[in-house]
């Protein structure tokens, strides 16, 4: 039997088969699911719609409040009393009220681990593949669905192989690796394939790293972007590492040699530098040396791709002892509240504040356009999130550069688009 591919085998594994092929439709049985405050009325309007009393396990469900918190709009505020309603009528005891942003959450408070397969209300799912788990955005119809039943129809998807070999330069992080390959497929390049990241650098990376890959795999239209789960996910996931070992399909979450991929995209760490995504599509990717000397109004560290503690100890570390430029804001937003705790008794939040850094609560803030920070009519911002489309900061006509902690970092500190590294 020819070999698999990462995602055919954690499919292959859920239905109880030896192998799947691409292309196939197959109905799977859900492992956990998320829903966050956005989309909490929705779901819950069609699960009853549907005719369905229960949910088939309460307990594999996870609803989060991240995107409305605090609340901007009047109307936020019926998101939480329906989403509290509906998880009291059904028993849904896997709640977090302003915890933190929902795809931080979702692998930090262990919901998902190697192998399980997740959906989620939301496009960025896509972040538990960090820890080799197959995990997808779905609409609030097909969320219903499984809430009622436990299962979901989907297809098979064919499989593009990343492969990454050498160390990264000083100033090159996961997040320019990442920006990097999405240039290089263009924003429907992987439309509905998996992305399975492999090589010396991919293991040397962090789970954090990985985590801020697999958040924009959705970005080229991929459906999931995977790592192969080792000792580092084992140890971020709580699995104790002798059980990891002798666990014969963790062992086995790899592509195999003679697996059958679309197609592979090979890079060498050492020839990647520091990029950005230019407004207004993520893949309208340019070096930063190019771009260098763009003023900039505001700076935004934060996000389900950039949130975490070692992005908020990449920027404190440049910033340490210094301000940041007059006239900048520089907004930053842990990614969760554990997170958060973290970063200030270690001395990172004091560091960032004296640097001239707003702090806010952990939540999906400025990403998503809501509490704080939006901006207007020709104001230039560097932000750690993952989109920059027309609109998502503020007015059409705010200009949005997606970069690394690092270049971030840098134009807090220089007030304009700045080479990381360079003489400030």
């Amino acid at each position: 039997m020819m070999g698999q591919t990462l995602i055919e085998k954690i499919i292959a594994h859920n239905i109880g088969r030896e192998k799947v092929t691409p292309g196939e439709i197959v109905t799977v049985n859900v492992d956990r699911v998320m829903v966050h405050d956005i989309f909490i009325p929705f779901v819950a309007d069609k699960f009853e719609e549907m005719g369905f009393s229960r949910i088939w396990d309460p307990d594999r469900m996870v609803l989060i409040y991240d995107h409305l918190v605090p609340a901007s709009q009047i109307d936020d505020t019926r998101h939480f009393a329906k989403g509290d309603a509906f998880a009291a009528k059904y028993g849904v005891k896997n709640v977090h009220r302003s915890d933190g942003i929902c795809h931080q959450l979702m692998t930090e408070a262990g919901y998902v681990k190697p192998g399980d397969i997740a959906f989620g209300t939301d496009s960025h799912t896509t972040t538990y593949g960090c820890v080799g788990a197959f995990s997808t955005g779905i609409g609030y119809t097909e969320m219903a669905g499984i809430l009622g039943t436990g299962k979901l129809w989907i297809r098979v998807p064919e499989t593009i192989r990343v492969q990454i070999d050498g160390t990264l330069p000083d100033n090159v992080t996961s997040k320019d690796v990442i920006l990097r390959i999405l240039g290089d497929l263009r924003a429907d390049g992987a439309t509905y394939k998996s992305l399975e990241f492999t090589g010396s650098t991919v293991e040397a990376m962090s789970v954090a790293a990985r985590m801020t890959m697999s958040n924009m795999a959705v970005e080229c239209g991929a459906k999931c972007g995977l790592f192969a789960p080792d000792e580092k996910t084992a140890e971020y996931c709580g699995i104790p590492a002798d059980d990891f070992r002798k666990d014969s399909f963790l062992q086995s979450l790899h592509g195999d040699p003679d697996a059958v991929y679309e197609r592979t995209l090979t890079y060498r760490a050492e020839d990647l530098v520091p990029v950005m995504a230019c407004p207004s599509q993520v893949d309208n990717i340019r070096p930063v040396s190019e771009i260098a000397g763009i003023p900039v109004d505001q700076v935004f560290l934060g996000s389900c791709t950039n949130g975490r503690l070692e992005d908020l100890a990449a920027a404190a570390e440049i910033l340490k002892g210094r301000k940041i430029a007059p006239f900048v804001k520089f907004i930053v937003t842990p990614a969760s509240r554990k997170i958060y705790r973290q970063a200030l008794e270690a001395g990172i939040l004091g560091t960032l504040a004296e640097a001239g850094a707003m702090i806010t609560h952990p939540g999906c803030g400025l990403c998503c356009g809501r509490a704080g920070g939006i901006l207007t009519d020709g104001e230039v911002v560097v932000a750690t999130n993952n989109r920059n489309f027309l609109g998502r900061m503020g007015t059409s006509k705010v200009r949005i550069y997606l970069a690394s902690p690092k270049s971030a970092a840098w134009a807090a500190l220089t007030g304009k688009i700045t080479v990381p590294g360079s003489d400030a």
